[in-house]
């Protein structure tokens, strides 16, 4: 596996190893041992969170709060992503920025989202599995999103405007100026 540094601190991009030949591929999607000794993390997993959804779709930005803040690992199966993770870090140089990445079922990229961050995805293709790992397990009353369309963040979702398709819930979060941390 090859960990690759973003700009934004502890946000990382991880590629697996992919072994392919004439009957398809083998990829060790995660290994817990190996993961500690490339990214210097030591990280427990307790909960697996997959979705499916369709072209226009965005999903985020999401976080948790307090106690129950959450790391993810996050990876597409089938379909592309543009998946984004913001900086909500109190106290953070890079607090507000964000990174950007397409990922796909083709170049099985993950990104690592270290606690302190907010999530979403566009679903770029006309299906997409999205999985993903957390560290921590999911608790309705400490959950907080984002605008997905926060003009302060200027994140380019790589969907037209009239193609994109909210949940009612994502259609009304404030912007991130706005939200307690």
């Amino acid at each position: 596996m090859e960990v690759i540094r973003t700009e934004i601190d502890g946000l990382l991009i991880i590629r697996p190893s992919v072994h392919e030949d004439s009957r398809g591929y083998f990829s060790e999607v995660f290994n817990a041992r190996d993961f500690s000794r490339e990214t210097g993390l030591d990280v427990v997993f307790v909960q697996d969170n997959e979705s499916r959804s369709t072209r226009g779709v965005v999903r985020g930005l999401h976080f948790q709060k307090g106690d129950s803040a959450q790391a993810k690992l996050v990876r597409v199966i089938r379909g592309r992503v543009l998946d984004v993770a913001v900086d909500i870090r109190s106290g953070s140089a890079t607090f507000g920025k964000h990174v950007a990445i397409e990922l796909s079922g083709e170049n099985h990229l993950q990104v690592f989202i270290p606690r302190g961050f907010a999530h979403g995805f566009s679903v770029l293709s006309d299906e997409a599995v999205f999985q993903y790992k957390c560290d921590n397990f999911y608790d309705p009353s400490s959950e907080g999103a984002i605008a997905w369309d926060d003009p302060d963040l200027a994140i380019d979702w790589k969907l037209p405007p009239d193609e994109t398709i909210l949940s009612s819930k994502d259609r009304n979060h404030p912007r991130l100026k706005d939200i307690e941390i």
